[in-house]
């Protein structure tokens, strides 16, 4: 993955894509940065850890778009999402809302959850089932909803 990034930008440097250029240096800067936190720079980091870092990437771009639109800086918001949409080309597909549900009821059944207090257990099956591909946070409301008030 992180050899497609590095020819990506490659190819936007030579076809004069500024946007598309930054945000891929940005997201170099950021793998390697977690590269050294890791301690990995001998190996370098899997793929699976380098979709961690694009997964967190993304929501920083988001977070921020939100956070210019309530300023009211609309400009700075849709260059954000741009960019956002740019990292989310290198993430798997995400998984749907409804299919994050099944795997939080299947998970409810296989750990024996009854309570929110077993939240943790349940995000844990699910994360170990869908990986990068289902939102923490939707899982999390799926989980608590569904502990909470027993809709299983």
């Amino acid at each position: 993955m992180q050899d497609r990034i590095e020819n990506d930008l490659k190819q936007a440097m030579l076809a004069g894509d500024k946007a598309k250029a930054e945000t891929l240096r940005g997201l170099k800067s950021a793998i390697w940065n977690e590269t050294i936190a890791q301690g990995a720079k001998d190996k370098g980091l899997s793929d699976e850890q380098i979709q961690k870092v694009l997964a967190r990437e993304t929501k920083k771009r988001q977070e921020a778009a939100d956070l210019y639109k309530q300023g009211g800086n609309i400009q700075k918001a849709e260059a954000e999402l741009a960019e956002k949409q740019i990292i989310e080309a290198y993430l798997p597909e995400q998984a749907s809302e409804a299919e994050i549900e099944a795997a939080v009821v299947e998970a409810i059944a296989a750990t024996g959850a009854s309570s929110p207090a077993d939240m943790g257990k349940v995000i844990g099956a699910v994360r170990s089932k869908l990986g990068a591909s289902a939102d923490g946070a939707v899982i999390a409301k799926i989980a608590k909803d569904k502990l909470t008030n027993g809709k299983s």
